[in-house]
């Protein structure tokens, strides 16, 4: 997959690094979403670019409905995701006990299915403005088998994705066993300064211990 790399200022040999797998929203693009992570330090960021051509930018899969995702675009892009997860950590000073999924719109929709189907190597993902989708629901109906953090944020004044899914998102999660904070916006379908400054805080809380 063609991504941008956001890396440590120096990285030291020996050490390894917690690693940020980004996807960004429909129609844009690798760039879009990595100064929403300036603030990080110490921290390996992939932000990946959709496979997909959806101008003025990409996408990580189509749609055939509202809420819908076209089912096996969507598992294959999850395929590729899983792919080149492999491929950072094997080629990167990346600490497989402190990979993290973080996205915006269609970036959040995939970073919290990723969460659930990677579940016991994701140690947290951050769904920023998203939904999961019906399938993926029925997929992943128990709890949990190993602790997952989750960060899911929405505008009360979205209006691509009703408040109400983001709510959703955090019940599913938590009737899972995962920890959840959930964080509503006065913005509409955007990230906001807010949400970026708690989106930085909650990283920054669950990323501790396990230096190596």
């Amino acid at each position: 997959m063609h991504y941008a790399l956001h890396q440590p200022a120096q990285v030291e040999e020996g050490r390894q690094y917690p690693a940020i797998f980004l996807m960004h929203g429909l129609g844009s693009n690798e760039q879009d979403l990595l100064p929403l992570l300036d603030e990080l330090e110490d921290v390996y960021v992939f932000s990946m670019r959709g496979p997909l051509s959806q101008p003025p930018g990409f996408a990580f899969f189509t749609i055939q409905g509202f809420g819908n995702p076209h089912r096996p675009v969507f598992e294959e892009t999850v395929e590729k995701i899983t792919a080149f997860i492999d491929y950072a950590c094997s080629h990167y000073p990346v600490d497989s006990e402190r990979l993290y999924t973080m996205g915006f719109s269609q970036g959040a929709i995939l970073a919290m299915t990723l969460g659930l189907s990677l579940n016991g190597r994701i140690k947290g993902a951050a769904a920023l403005s998203g939904y999961i989708p019906s399938f993926v629901q029925e997929a992943y109906a128990e709890k949990l088998a190993y602790p997952l953090s989750l960060f899911i944020s929405h505008g009360e004044m979205d209006s691509i994705f009703p408040l109400a899914w983001g709510e959703a998102n955090a019940e599913f999660f938590r009737e899972r066993g995962a920890d959840v904070v959930f964080h509503i916006d006065s913005s509409g379908h955007a990230v906001s300064h807010a949400v970026q400054k708690n989106l930085i805080q909650w990283f920054q809380a669950i990323n501790n211990g396990g230096e190596k």
